[in-house]
């Protein structure tokens, strides 16, 4: 299976945004946004529209994080962004809020949708929702979320794409 020129284009700026949030480049979240948008439009070409609805959600949390970041930005001695530990209670109350709302969401899509696997499809969705907001807020928890989160997704495409 060969990429579109279009999603070659969407997987590009994605890993340069990466590379740029790896080296606290501001750039990343314009690069972000511009990736979020094109995997919005091929979702919506593909017919993927929950996947659509999420880029939709990740622009927002890509404008929080640059808006953030740029704050952080000006207020530290130097200008430099330095990346933080999240509070460790804040992030346990964070996780089990995720938890609630993944369940939530898997039961909206068992109900509404016919999704293939809603329970993952929802806790993943959720959980990558709370490392965007994580990596906005400059957490380095996000990276091990992040890396989790894309390992699951990675097992889950290899598996639909052989059922």
């Amino acid at each position: 299976m060969t990429m579109s020129p279009l999603e070659i284009v969407g997987v590009t700026l994605n890993v340069t945004g990466v590379w740029l949030t790896a080296r606290r480049n501001m750039w990343c979240w314009p690069v972000g946004i511009a990736g979020v948008l094109v995997y919005g439009y091929l979702f919506w070409q593909w017919r993927l529209y929950g996947d659509m609805s999420l880029q939709v959600l990740y622009v927002a949390l890509q404008a929080y994080g640059w808006h953030r970041w740029r704050a952080a930005g000006t207020a530290e001695a130097g200008g430099g962004l330095v990346p933080v530990l999240g509070d460790r209670h804040s992030l346990i109350v964070e996780i089990a809020v995720t938890g609630v709302l993944s369940m939530v969401l898997a039961w909206l899509m068992t109900v509404w949708t016919d999704d293939a696997m809603p329970r993952m499809d929802a806790v993943l969705t959720c959980f990558s929702l709370l490392a965007a907001y994580w990596a906005a807020r400059r957490y380095i928890q996000n990276w091990t979320l992040w890396i989790s989160v894309d390992a699951v997704y990675s097992a889950l495409f290899l598996y639909l794409m052989r059922h």
